[in-house]
């Protein structure tokens, strides 16, 4: 099994970034997927979530109406879309994909939200 993500980056405030992350190994479009994210000193939170079928999505608080999650199950492939982006954006975001009873992580990929 392997989620790979990818598209962090440093980013101004305001700007945007794409986050995606490829996976392998399993059956994805039976996955529920997520995105979380964890910033220096502070616990790991979950940032977005979409079941298999693309067609429920959930949301933190902090980042609604500025955060989309799609997928792409042809592609093994899941996004996420960050626009207006804050420096308390600043985290690794990390992959999570949910299959009955297992959980797959992925390595995590820098974003860096500073002027």
């Amino acid at each position: 099994v392997q989620l790979v993500e990818s598209g962090g980056g440093l980013v101004q405030p305001g700007g945007s970034l794409r986050l995606s992350c490829a996976a392998s190994g399993f059956t994805f479009r039976s996955a529920d997927m997520r995105w979380y994210r964890q910033a220096p000193g502070k616990e790991r939170e979950l940032v977005a979530a979409i079941a298999s079928g693309g067609g429920s999505t959930n949301y933190a608080d902090s980042v609604k109406g500025r955060f989309t999650i799609s997928r792409d199950n042809a592609e093994n492939t899941v996004y996420l879309q960050m626009n207006s982006l804050k420096p308390e954006d600043t985290a690794v975001y990390y992959c999570n994909a949910a299959l009955l009873t297992r959980r797959y992580w992925g390595q995590g990929t820098q974003v860096t939200v500073s002027s």
